[in-house]
């Protein structure tokens, strides 16, 4: 009997601590460092980028391969920023940080 009695409490025990890992919380998900890359291509068009053809906007440098990407640029800077973001391209900051 009292062996009976004793192998019903491990069985006890065993259950709730096999349903218990269930009930664990998870582990947390590390994030992953978001890797930052230089301008190297004209967010417009994909070409390399000239050094010499920019746009300071909202205190970034924005390069491009060339005059007309910027026109392009300009009717919608917040997308494209947001594409460059999405690549983890950062701009560099504007010299006079406007």
């Amino acid at each position: 009997m009292k062996k009976k009695m004793i192998i019903a409490i491990l069985t006890f025990v065993l259950a709730f601590s096999l349903a218990g890992a269930g009930w664990a919380a998870p582990p947390p998900l590390i994030e992953q460092p978001m890797i930052v890359k230089a301008q190297i291509a004209c967010p417009v068009r994909g070409n390399k980028i000239d050094k010499d053809v920019y746009v300071d906007y909202n205190g970034q440098r924005v390069y491009f391969c060339c005059p007309v990407c910027i026109d392009i640029f300009k009717k919608d800077p917040e997308a494209y920023l947001k594409k460059m973001q999405e690549q983890g391209i950062i701009p560099e900051k504007s010299p006079g940080g406007k």
